[in-house]
């Protein structure tokens, strides 16, 4: 797993080497790793280093003295060094003496020929947007590509809150583990390149458990219940839907398509778009009542289903049933006015809410810190929740965190999420618990929607999809995670 760490956590490990930080060997490793990185990016974008312009925008304390430090190697290999200082009399000391002594000058303004900017603002003790003076220094290079030092300035290294004005990076260099912001806000951090100072991590970590975890996709896809030489339609999972209408069956015809997709062994479905469903999916078991679906290993109810007294039956049944559930859409109507559904439920649960189903969940909006939001949830209603995004956060009563950036947004599309619903309802009937059901379900939808973006595989380009494009890009999606798995 890629672990996530608080700023307090990275704080307490780098104090726990002792002599490693107290000396400058930390921060030596640190600029290092920011000055290998910012080589490489001139080579690749510029095609070298000797007389090509790098901008610092260089703040207080030790975030500032890394890239001064990695200015001063910059400048030894021949690049063109400048450097403002919204706040000249805070610049770390060492660090400034090192810039000058290699060449780096100290400029009032960067000039707008710069090749790359090296954002070192603020690091873990950034809070709330931009100062005017520093945001001045960045507006006056549009389009440079950034290399953030840590993590974009403008952004809360926590909660992942992007305030503005703030930073957008390019690449973030950060030191020994990713902070939750590379999470949280992963759309305005760019690429991630992690430095070893000496909190790596493992069993000599000084680090501790992640707050957070992602799921690499070798894990995903050892995860994900492909049927073997001894499998049936029942070993691998039978799952149950209720969803859809005869007035909107298209949430029943996606549900279920994604639930095929997933590998499920056999789908039911339930409701009055039965006749739909099998239209389109003639693999589907399909029936007008509940009573009649026959066995089910988990529900998934919700999707398109209504709101009224039926679809609160239907809901009170799935959810009275001892087996794991997954309720979305207009579900979740239901159950947050009806929350006493799920008291005393013991069989595996999974909520599915994007950010205004939340709200009608919790009572109040999601807010700025989508972390506490998700996991606030899933504590008070006793169940795991997988909050909807561009950054998915799947969270469990006692706090355990799994987060999936899915690398674009082209699932924000009407009917995507009934894919995932049936995806993810597919792993909970394969037997997998809640949460991974659900990190893994999120990973494997992103990757199908970047198939169907591009009708091939992740690249540049790309057009428009629907969620009928996502769900036949599911198989291809798995197939390639597998294949990356082995």
């Amino acid at each position: 797993m890629i672990g996530y760490y608080p700023a307090a956590q990275i704080r307490a490990a780098e104090e726990a080497t002792g002599p490693l930080l107290t000396g400058g060997v930390l921060m030596a490793r640190a600029a290092a790793g920011v000055a290998r990185v910012a080589l490489s990016e001139l080579r690749e974008r510029c095609g070298g280093v000797y007389g090509r312009r790098v901008g610092l925008v260089v703040g207080a304390g030790n975030n500032g003295g890394d890239a001064l430090y990695a200015g001063a190697r910059l400048a030894r290999s021949g690049a063109a060094v400048q450097a403002v200082l919204p706040a000249p009399d805070a610049a770390h000391p060492g660090g400034l003496a090192a810039f000058r002594a290699a060449g780096g000058r100290v400029v009032p303004t960067l000039s707008p020929d710069t090749d790359l900017v090296i954002d070192a603002v603020v690091g873990l003790g950034g809070h709330g947007p931009l100062r005017p003076a520093a945001a001045d220094a960045f507006a006056a290079v549009p389009g440079v590509p950034v290399l953030a030092v840590d993590l974009p300035s403008g952004i809360d290294p926590d909660t992942g809150q992007v305030h503005d004005p703030s930073v957008t990076a390019t690449v973030s260099v950060t030191f020994g583990a990713r902070r939750l912001a590379h999470l949280l806000a992963a759309p305005r951090c760019g690429r991630i390149e992690v430095i070893d100072i000496g909190l790596a991590e493992g069993e000599s970590s000084t680090l501790g458990e992640p707050a957070v975890a992602s799921l690499t996709d070798a894990e995903v896809a050892a995860l994900w219940p492909l049927p073997g030489p001894a499998d049936d339609k029942y070993t691998q999972g039978v799952a149950g839907i209720v969803a859809g209408s005869e007035q909107y069956p298209g949430a029943a015809v996606l549900c279920t398509g994604g639930s095929i997709a997933a590998t499920s062994g056999m789908t039911r479905f339930v409701g009055g778009a039965a006749a739909v469903v099998v239209g389109h999916r003639p693999e589907v078991v399909a029936v007008h009542r509940i009573a009649d679906a026959g066995t089910v290993q988990a529900w998934v109810v919700g999707p398109g289903l209504g709101t009224g007294a039926h679809a609160e039956h239907l809901v009170e049944h799935v959810l009275a049933a001892d087996v794991p559930a997954l309720v979305d859409a207009d579900g979740l109507t239901v159950l947050a006015r009806r929350p006493d559904l799920l008291a005393g439920r013991t069989a595996p649960t999974l909520l599915t809410p994007h950010a205004g189903e939340y709200a009608r969940l919790a009572g109040h909006p999601v807010g700025p810190d989508r972390l506490a939001a998700v996991r606030e949830l899933a504590a008070e209603l006793g169940v795991t929740v997988l909050l909807k995004g561009r950054i998915t956060l799947v969270a469990d009563p006692d706090g355990t965190v799994l987060g999936n950036d899915a690398g674009s947004s082209w699932a924000a599309t009407a009917g995507a999420g009934d894919v995932l619903s049936g995806m993810a309802g597919a792993l909970l009937a394969a037997g997998l618990p809640p949460r991974p059901a659900g990190a893994a379900a999120a990973r494997v939808h992103a990757r199908a929607a970047l198939l169907a973006e591009h009708g091939g595989p992740p690249g540049p380009g790309g057009a428009p999809i629907g969620a009928s494009d996502l769900v036949a890009a599911v198989p291809q999606a798995i197939r390639e995670l597998e294949g990356l798995g082995q």
